[in-house]
């Protein structure tokens, strides 16, 4: 509790101010002053002590001090005291509460609205201290979020839209990584390309397999090795020498004639076909018959035939088809591998055919040799060989080859089938996923995604933090609001108010929980939600009246003290709680600060209205109270100790105490004694016939009412008492005409009159 006010320095009205150091405060304490004298300065300086918050102070900073703000407070958790200095606390006192126009301002309207920081401020007031710092926390954790959100954008802008394909920024993060991802990308390509291509696939038609034709070795090495048995070497050399001696074409041109001797039984029967002479004796025509026989032209046959069908397999036309057929296999490689699967062939047509050229040459050079001396055995010479067996290497090569071209065939009629259903916007689809995927894995995109991803599970963490309060609030809020509303109804009923609050509740928005109600006047609802007013309509604004408003002020106020657990701990400052209110409104606020003084650790009420503080006073515990006044000091103020009980005195006992102490000393101004009689009577009539006696109502005409009703069921005042009341009546009412300054007294006569006006009043009460 605040238990002296040590010091006020430099602050509002307050100069320099020690009066109030010797001052103790009690559990309930009061103090008094005119407007304008400092009495929200003092609300503001507590309300900073609760908080922390320098500017309730620094505000008030005294317009002509020349050093800052200085206060010392001798409270609870002291000693040390709390001192305010250099714009701040030593220390604070949190359990202080304050109602005042700040209290009205922050959580329940400003001028004639309700705005929405009003009803956030009053849903933490309603929930009260834990529910408020779960509530805090909680929006601590939306902002958190609200960053995570900030950072996940700015590492999603890291990576580039175009690189995430069809993915969002999650999906791309959470993709695997894929060994054979280029290989798939490749076949998705092709894919994409064949079905997008699709009548060129089902035209281009597959590989056609290359072909290098065989020498058979064996073959012509039996060509070679062939000769004529019958024909022996003696006769071969006449024949063969002979021939020589003819010239080029010899043997031909002797072949050609031994064809045109008929024969008969094997001897020639008629004489040379050139020079006519016979030819049954000519040592070299038997030579001839065995040398030109069917043996010899078979065997030229044979030479001949195996030179030409070598020619016909290795003539210079099939190398040049040979070449045009791998040229054709290469274009057909460019085209299908993009689609399928082809492997890549590199054959050296060049070094083929010159090896292909040469190897045939070689053989065609045999051939040719043994042509010319065909009765001659000879065999495949090595060099022939070495240039066959290069050759060879290469049709190995080709054969490799083909058996490639038949796989890629297998691919490329797979091709053709998927090419002739396929969708290119599904595969066009899937080949962005796959380049996403590969982008996604990356060295330069794996650590960005690594950042994202852990940013992610922060945000994940605090939205579970977020959540876990926010069901913990729920729960409090579910608890804590229908009660709210029966205890704020509570007390607009004790004050009489023409109006209740319905559906008190809450809503959740993105500045934060927020409080909604209505305010239910005549059974009709008028909503104080987030929306504007409708012009014309039912609102806070042109509902409720400045009285009503500072009652659902105080009510508000109330109702949260009673939410409070710790409210015995409590220091409760309330300042003018009776502002705008009616008299019977006052008097209830009296009776519920009576009541709140014995739940709380203090009370302190500032008020610049007398009689209410004065019934404050008069109800409390006199062990328990104490009193201050704020009153002018040159042009500041000061504190000083407040005499309650003077000025509780009424008016009314003030006169029937003049009338007394004249009767007992007569010492006394009998003039004014004289003009107190007639008001005393008057107000002892207000009080003893309230329904007849009016405020404003005069002596003379009430006379002639008790008159009017003497010896009837509504007789006022019996005949006695009328004549006596008449008789005071005309004595008193000679000091209240004009001229009653100079009307004479008589002190005896002024005694009895005293008298009988005070026997009177004992008598009709």
């Amino acid at each position: 509790m605040i238990n002296r006010l040590q010091l006020l320095r430099n602050i509002g009205q307050f100069d320099s101010v020690t009066a109030a150091a010797n001052i103790p405060l009690a559990r309930l304490t009061l103090v008094y002053s005119e407007n304008g004298r400092g009495k929200t300065t003092l609300a503001a300086i507590l309300r900073s002590l609760a908080t922390g918050d320098p500017l309730p102070i620094a505000e008030r900073r005294r317009l002509t001090a020349q050093r800052p703000p200085h206060v010392v407070l001798e409270c609870s958790g002291g000693p040390p005291p709390a001192v305010f200095e250099n714009n701040a606390w030593s220390r604070t006192l949190t359990d202080i509460v304050v109602f005042d126009d700040v209290f009205i301002d922050q959580n329940v309207y400003s001028g004639l609205s309700v705005q929405a920081r009003h009803r956030q401020n009053l849903h933490e007031l309603i929930l009260g201290a834990p529910a408020v710092a779960l509530s805090r926390q909680l929006l601590q954790f939306v902002e958190r979020i609200e960053e995570h959100n900030r950072e996940l954008r700015a590492r999603e802008r890291a990576i580039p839209t175009a690189d995430r394909g069809p993915f969002s920024m999650d999906e791309f993060c959470a993709l695997p990584a894929r060994p054979d991802i280029d290989q798939a990308i490749q076949e998705a390509e092709r894919a994409l390309a064949a079905a997008q291509e699709q009548d060129a696939i089902r035209t281009t038609p597959p590989f056609e397999l290359l072909s290098l034709p065989e020498f058979d070795l064996a073959a012509v090495e039996r060509v070679l090795q062939q000769d004529l048995a019958a024909l022996d070497a003696a006769t071969l050399t006449q024949v063969q020498t002979h021939l020589a001696q003819l010239g080029r074409g010899g043997e031909t041109w002797v072949a050609d004639g031994m064809r045109r001797i008929p024969q008969v039984g094997g001897a020639a029967v008629e004489p040379c076909p050139f020079c006519a002479q016979d030819l049954q004796g000519s040592p070299v025509i038997q030579h001839y018959r065995v040398y030109f026989s069917d043996a010899y032209a078979a065997l030229k046959r044979t030479v001949s035939d195996a030179l030409g069908a070598l020619n016909r397999a290795h003539g210079s036309d099939v190398p040049a088809g040979f070449e045009r057929a791998l040229r054709v296999a290469v274009e057909r490689r460019q085209f299908w591998s993009r689609f399928c699967e082809v492997a890549e062939f590199t054959l050296d047509t060049a070094t083929i055919v010159r090896d292909w050229r040469a190897a045939r040459e070689a053989v065609v050079a045999q051939l040719a040799t043994k042509q010319a001396a065909p009765f001659d055995s000879m065999g495949i010479t090595a060099e022939t060989r070495v240039l066959v067996v290069t050759y060879e290497a290469h049709r190995a090569t080709i054969a490799t080859t083909n058996q490639l071209l038949r796989e890629a065939n297998q691919a490329i009629n797979v091709a053709k089938e998927r090419a002739a259903t396929a969708n290119s916007t599904i595969l066009a689809a899937d080949l962005a996923r796959l380049k996403a995927l590969r982008v996604r894995h990356t060295p330069q995109t794996t650590p960005l995604c690594d950042d994202y991803l852990r940013e992610r599970a922060a945000k994940e963490i605090t939205e579970g933090l977020r959540d876990q309060t926010r069901a913990q609030l729920e729960q409090l809020r579910t608890t804590v609001f229908p009660g709210y509303q029966t205890a704020i109804n509570l007390y607009l009923s004790r004050f009489n108010a023409g109006f209740r609050l319905d559906s008190v509740t809450y809503a959740n928005t993105r500045g934060g929980p927020t409080c909604i109600y209505n305010v239910l006047i005549n059974n009709m609802p008028v909503a104080i939600d987030g929306a504007d007013p409708i012009p014309g309509e039912p609102s806070f604004r042109n509902t409720l009246s400045a009285g009503d408003r500072s009652t659902l002020a105080l009510a508000f106020f109330f109702a949260s003290l009673d939410q409070e657990s710790r409210l015995a701990n409590k220091v409760v400052v309330i300042d003018d709680p009776i502002s705008s209110l009616d008299e019977h409104r006052a008097l209830t606020t009296v009776q519920q600060i009576r009541r709140l003084a014995e739940r709380t650790a203090q009370a302190i009420v500032l008020s610049h209205n007398k009689p209410f503080l004065c019934r404050l006073w008069e109800g409390a515990d006199a062990t328990a109270r104490a009193a201050l006044e704020v009153v002018r000091d040159g042009d500041g103020s000061t504190l000083r100790t407040w005499d309650v009980a003077q000025d509780s005195i009424t008016e009314h006992d003030r006169r029937h105490s003049n009338l007394r102490d004249y009767l007992a000393r007569r010492a006394a101004d009998t003039r004014e004694v004289a003009r107190s009689i007639r008001p005393h009577l008057e107000a002892f009539l207000r009080v003893a016939y309230p329904e007849h006696f009016t405020p404003g109502s005069m002596l003379g005409p009430f006379i002639s009412l008790c008159d009017q009703r003497v010896g009837t069921a509504q007789e006022i005042l019996d005949a006695e008492s009328i004549q006596e009341l008449r008789d005071l009546n005309e004595y008193a009412r000679r000091y209240h005409h004009q001229g009653w300054e100079i009307e004479p007294i008589n002190d005896g006569e002024l005694h009895g009159f005293v008298e009988r006006a005070l026997r009177f009043a004992r008598r009709c009460t």
